[in-house]
């Protein structure tokens, strides 16, 4: 599969790169499936000049025909999904019903930004001077660069290459070593699609060759980072030589908040299933469940039943609800978090080590902890795991200033029925986002990100092309 595609660099598939190959493994087996081409300086460097010719070609596009063609790339998406999904399963071990899921959410990106270019509205504004005006209008940044993360293959990619192909910027898209052939899978449909050679370019490889070559290019002018806090700050730093745009997509440690008058059902059914979705690898994920005290034995009772009850195994096999880690130095670190739960005189309720039975792959069992500290890893830190930690609290002004103590204010969540506390928790929460009575954040026509140490920027929504966007004003006097 991987050699079928490759490198893509304007236009042209390469089956090899300057830097060797690079092995893919099933998260599920512990098992390679292939060998990815991996890019050079070079190839880097061939990569920005093709994108430099495309971007000529596509920012001259009309905007009607770039919707069409965003379009058109959702419908071959469309057709390929079954294909995707078993790739995206097999790259990072997620259930293949999620991984339909993403695919899906992946075309409506497309869908939301096809129409968004079509919408690039610009303003007019009465000049002081007589008879003239001053007129608002929106360009294409230029060249971008997408970096993503592995745990959502095609979404991240997504997000990133449909807004800036809106807006009419040419891109570089650097995806996870892990998780190649979903890369190529989308950037192929990108390519059939018909847009110009170099518009969307693919580069695979080691940070050592695709990294440096991008952050000192001068004619790159946007980047975008879907990862984590620490190479969002590296990142921003070494964008600040070229004084280059950024979006930064960072990590978080989502509080949950459920408040005495919460439908108890509601919050469990849906707080299970999400914490414990792609193996709890989500950054918006629920880590710290802070539950009214009055509820908090139900919750626990019921939380701790319905995560062992899930069933672990394989993605492929549709009735596996969770599947493994992406890594063995995930399982590392869960085991960090674990050990040092132990340590601060928490109470491992279900799971907390490798499941029985699962001698292969990197599997951990679904975890929910209990009497734990504010300072405890599993409360303070991003587990990126299939670990909850549950405490319980009194007030509401005591569980605002702890839930908001956190460097990170990616997302947060509520549970209440008073239409008061509903308004009062969504103000007060330190949060790019929150859902009340829900999870459903990640949507097209919602604008995705956080604040603070979660990043900057947004994807998705009315906002999201803005950032590909560069504003002039002219001023016409007569």
């Amino acid at each position: 599969m991987y050699e079928t595609y490759g490198l893509l660099i304007g236009g042209d598939w390469r089956a090899k790169g300057g830097a060797g190959m690079i092995e893919v493994t099933d998260p599920a087996t512990g098992e390679v499936i292939g060998a990815a081409p991996a890019a050079s300086v070079a190839d880097v460097e061939e990569a920005i000049a093709a994108a430099a010719s495309g971007l000529k070609a596509w920012r001259a596009t009309p905007a009607w025909t770039r919707a069409d063609l965003l379009h058109s790339i959702a419908n071959l998406m469309s057709a390929r999904t079954e294909e995707a999904a078993r790739r995206i399963t097999l790259e990072t071990g997620k259930p293949i019903a999620q991984a339909r899921r993403e695919w899906g959410l992946s075309i409506d990106q497309f869908r939301w930004h096809a129409e968004e270019a079509r919408r690039i509205y610009g303003r007019i504004v009465e000049s002081r001077a007589p008879g003239g005006r001053i007129e608002v209008s929106h360009e294409p940044v230029g060249i971008a660069a997408a970096f993503t993360a592995w745990n959502f293959p095609a979404f991240l990619i997504a997000r990133k290459v449909a807004p800036a192909l809106a807006a009419g910027c040419s891109i570089i898209v650097r995806p996870s070593r892990e998780v190649p052939g979903t890369a190529m899978l989308l950037v192929d449909c990108v390519k059939q699609a018909g847009v110009p050679d170099g518009a969307v370019n693919l580069v695979i490889g080691p940070t050592s060759t695709t990294y440096d070559p991008i952050m000192a290019s001068p004619a790159v002018r946007k980047i975008s980072l879907t990862g984590s806090t620490a190479i969002g700050q590296q990142m921003i730093r070494d964008a600040a030589g070229t004084l280059k745009r950024v979006s930064m997509e960072l990590g978080g440690n989502a509080p949950v908040l459920v408040f005495e008058d919460a439908q108890l059902e509601q919050a469990l059914d849906l707080s299970v299933p999400v914490k414990f979705a792609n193996a709890g690898q989500v950054c918006v994920t629920a880590d710290r469940f802070y539950v009214h005290e009055k509820l908090v034995a139900p919750f626990v009772e019921g939380f701790t039943a319905r995560a062992r009850a899930l069933k672990l195994g394989h993605g492929l096999d549709e009735t596996s609800q969770m599947g493994p880690l992406i890594n063995q130095r995930r399982v590392d670190a869960m085991e960090k978090i674990i050990a040092d739960a132990k340590a601060r005189g928490g109470r491992i309720e279900t799971g907390g080590m490798r499941p029985q039975g699962q001698n292969k792959g990197f599997f951990f069992a679904p975890t929910v902890i209990t009497g734990l500290p504010d300072d405890a890893l599993a409360m303070a830190e991003e587990n990126f795991g299939p670990i909850a930690a549950v405490t319980s609290f009194r007030t509401a002004e005591e569980v605002y200033e702890r839930a908001n103590s956190s460097e990170h204010g990616l997302a947060a969540y509520v549970f209440t029925r008073d239409p008061a506390r509903m308004r009062e928790a969504a103000a007060r929460l330190e949060s790019g986002m929150v859902g009340v009575n829900s999870y459903a954040l990640a949507a097209a026509e919602a604008p995705f990100g956080g604040i603070k140490a979660s990043g900057m920027g947004r994807e998705g929504g009315t906002e999201g092309i803005l950032d590909y966007m560069n504003v002039k004003l002219t001023q016409v006097a007569v």
